[in-house]
């Protein structure tokens, strides 16, 4: 346990640290290659390790090849210019679409796309609408919280909702049907939270005249309206593999391809110059972590959480979501919602409790947000403000998270018992 610890532990603190612009994929690999030299995880852990992440993996690239087509042809920045015109001028109205904006995104395209995609894109807005500083700082907060507190709906909406439905044999159907209401809910209380927190840096009236037309950012306006027709056709597709028992990743990685291919007919796209602008650390990152988490497994840590959790199972319902979903926000928030999401998953496997099961996931998705370096759409959303010339502190997040992030926990929670 110590050694395994350890290697988590010092591999965690490079990934934070990032020394002399280190990636997060590299460290993470290194991780992976010393657990397997000293013996921590062994061959077979591998392909177990596999098994357990390879559709979210190839969902996870397909998911981010469709943004990336999506983002060049225009696609979020006519969103993101339509919720402001709607708006009519109220910052107050401004603030709440944006958060819809960004949820509607997030559920859609992931919490990495929303982090990745969406944030420039407000970011270069606002500042063209001449918002002060604490405006700005405050929609780029609520922006990064509703990335990950809307990942709800759809299994293919998180990494940790892909790995949890694929362990326990979810259905894509199963899962909406369950998490649906969750999702609503967060995203509600997720706006109410937000407006009470970030009110004073709220303004009251913004001069949208200074924004462009939103068909003025459009590439192609055909491909743009038969974007639409695509995504639709590609959610009904899971559905229909859902009933079929397909992988989420032959449509989310196919879907992707084949829109690559129709944008790169269309002239409209650089095929090359999306695939190598794909975020392929998030990819080594992920595989790279959960085989360091599996040593975490190997040493007992899994053991110790099992009988935690039969505990929490035998003190009713209530005590059991609430509790199991804030002990994987803790962890996750402490050791990054990747690992949390297999250990845990892995420790529930026995107990006979689906509510813990989609506990387990809302506690990995809203949990990580009480610190910077909680989930991997909050460290990409940081460096992605850091490139844009926005630096925000580790205790400046950390007090922002840890006073949003408790009480919307809470409620989500409960719409599950």
């Amino acid at each position: 346990m110590l050694l395994a610890s350890c290697i988590f532990l010092i591999t965690l603190t490079f990934v934070i640290w990032q020394p002399k612009g280190l990636q997060i994929g590299t460290t993470a690999v290194v991780g992976a290659i010393v657990a397997f030299t000293l013996g921590v995880v062994s061959i077979n852990d591998l392909f177990i390790v596999w098994d357990i992440v390879w559709d979210a993996t190839f969902a996870f690239i397909g998911i981010i090849i469709l943004s990336l087509v999506l983002d060049q042809i225009g696609f979020f920045e006519w969103c993101a210019l339509k919720m402001a015109k709607l708006s009519k001028g109220d910052g107050r109205l401004m603030f709440i679409y944006s958060i819809l904006l960004g949820a509607l995104v997030s559920a859609l395209f992931a919490n990495d796309g929303a982090a990745l995609i969406l944030t420039p894109i407000l970011l270069a807005k606002m500042k063209i609408l001449k918002l002060n500083a604490k405006t700005i700082l405050a929609f780029l907060l609520a922006g990064g919280f509703i990335s990950d507190s809307a990942s709800l709906p759809f299994v293919f909406s998180n990494l940790t909702n892909i790995v949890t439905a694929n362990y326990f044999n979810i259905g894509f159907l199963e899962y909406f049907t369950n998490m649906y209401i969750p999702f609503i809910v967060s995203v509600i209380i997720t706006i109410v939270v937000l407006l009470i927190v970030l009110k004073k840096d709220i303004p009251k009236t913004v001069d949208i005249n200074l924004l462009q037309d939103a068909n003025s950012v459009l590439k192609n306006k055909t491909l743009f309206y038969f974007s639409w027709i695509f995504l639709a056709l590609l959610l009904v597709g899971y559905f229909i593999g859902d009933a079929y028992d397909i992988p989420i990743s032959v449509f989310a990685l196919g879907g992707g391809l084949i829109f690559l291919i129709i944008s790169t007919l269309f002239k409209t796209v650089e095929p090359l110059h999306i695939i190598k602008n794909a975020p392929w650390q998030v990819v080594w990152f992920s595989l790279g972590l959960y085989i360091v988490v599996y040593g975490l497994k190997n040493a007992g840590l899994t053991e110790y959480l099992t009988t935690f959790l039969i505990y929490l199972n035998e003190q009713g319902n209530l005590i059991a979501v609430v509790g199991t979903g804030f002990t994987s926000a803790i962890l996750s928030a402490f050791m990054n919602n990747m690992p949390t999401i297999m250990v845990m998953d892995i420790a529930l496997k026995d107990i006979a409790n689906d509510s813990m099961i989609y506990a387990n996931i809302v506690g990995c998705n809203l949990g990580p947000k009480m610190t910077p370096f909680g989930s991997l759409a909050t460290l990409l959303w940081l460096h992605t403000l850091s490139q844009k010339g926005v630096k925000i502190g580790f205790w400046q997040y950390s007090k922002f998270g840890l006073i949003v992030t408790p009480p919307i926990l809470l409620v989500v929670l409960l719409t599950l018992v």
